[in-house]
């Protein structure tokens, strides 16, 4: 007896039939995730220079037909080399954003809500003539305040301008890393860089089913994820290697702008301090995680520690 036919003994319709398949369909929906890439910080230049890794990183997303999400501090914008370099990402096609001008931390009460507004203008004004620049910002640190009126404020402010928010669902590490592999780098230029390689793959593959699950608990669906990575050596020589690892567990690489535009990423998580990961805060906001909880990115001690244990 076929399918059909043990259908029609239990009275089961076709129809039945065909719903269970979407059902199923749906309910192993792929994983979705696109690159967003912090700072544009080129000047540095441990092993590759700025033009190097400029290249090394575009090619790997061209040959992965992948749009990513440059967020740009301006002041990487005034010599002609840095402009120069952003051509290609404009010219490529991928999205770029505004990090503001300075890459001060909004979080600190040193920094006021005039100050930091000035700052993002004098960022859009460097970033407007690109053709692929647009109004998504994200802030250094992931911090969006630590007051109700700086966080409401610069929010109003953001609307005003026609900002949308390029927030991060999948936060991680990745930077700690980084600084760990210049460090030996600069030590010994001969390092070997694949253990550094092994150890970013495997947190962020941890990182990543974190927040998934997180997302899955908060939103009660999939949620299209933007994975925080940064313009930085570990990156230039190992994106092939995050692309592919992702691939080969069947997640779905997608483009950072169509992952930007769940709507997800319009809610304003009324909590405080505010940011981090936006799948972070709304859990925070719903009790799903308590107040108290450490962020698991909040510093780079914890993650330093793990680090120096694995021999790094």
């Amino acid at each position: 007896m076929n399918r059909r036919e043990f259908a029609r003994v239990l009275g089961i319709s076709g129809l039945a039939l065909g719903l269970g398949k979407v059902h199923a369909t749906v309910s192993k929906a792929r994983p979705q995730i696109s690159i967003t890439m912090d700072d544009f910080f080129w000047e540095i230049s441990i092993r590759l220079t700025g033009a190097q890794r400029n290249a090394a990183i575009l090619s790997t997303l061209e040959a992965h037909k992948l749009k990513a999400a440059l967020f740009v501090v301006g002041r990487n914008l005034e010599k002609d080399e840095g402009k120069q370099l952003l051509s290609a990402w404009d010219k490529a096609g991928h999205l770029i954003g505004n990090h503001t001008y300075s890459h001060r931390d909004f979080a600190s009460p040193q920094t006021t809500l005039a100050d930091y507004e000035e700052d993002i203008l004098r960022a859009d004004a460097l970033l407007k003539s690109f053709r692929q620049f647009k109004r998504y910002f994200r802030y250094p640190m992931l911090r969006e305040g630590e007051s109700v009126a700086k966080r409401d404020g610069l929010r109003a402010f953001l609307s005003q301008h026609d900002y949308k928010m390029g927030y991060v669902t999948i936060d991680n590490s990745e930077w700690m890393v980084e600084t760990r592999l210049s460090e030996r780098l600069r030590e010994n230029p001969k390092t070997d860089t694949k253990p550094y390689r092994d150890y970013y793959l495997e947190h962020m593959w941890d990182r990543a089913q974190y927040y998934d699950q997180l997302a899955q608990k908060v939103a009660g669906r999939p949620v299209p994820h933007t994975i925080l990575i940064h313009f930085n050596l570990l990156n230039a020589l190992f994106l092939d290697d995050l692309i592919q690892m992702f691939k080969s567990k069947d997640w779905e690489w997608i483009d950072a702008e169509k992952a930007l535009a769940d709507p997800v990423f319009s809610k304003k998580p009324n909590i405080l301090p505010a940011g981090q990961s936006i799948v972070w805060a709304l859990a925070k906001e719903n009790g799903t995680i308590p107040m108290s909880q450490r962020y698991p990115a909040e510093d780079g001690d914890v993650e330093l520690a793990r680090i120096k244990k694995a021999g790094l």
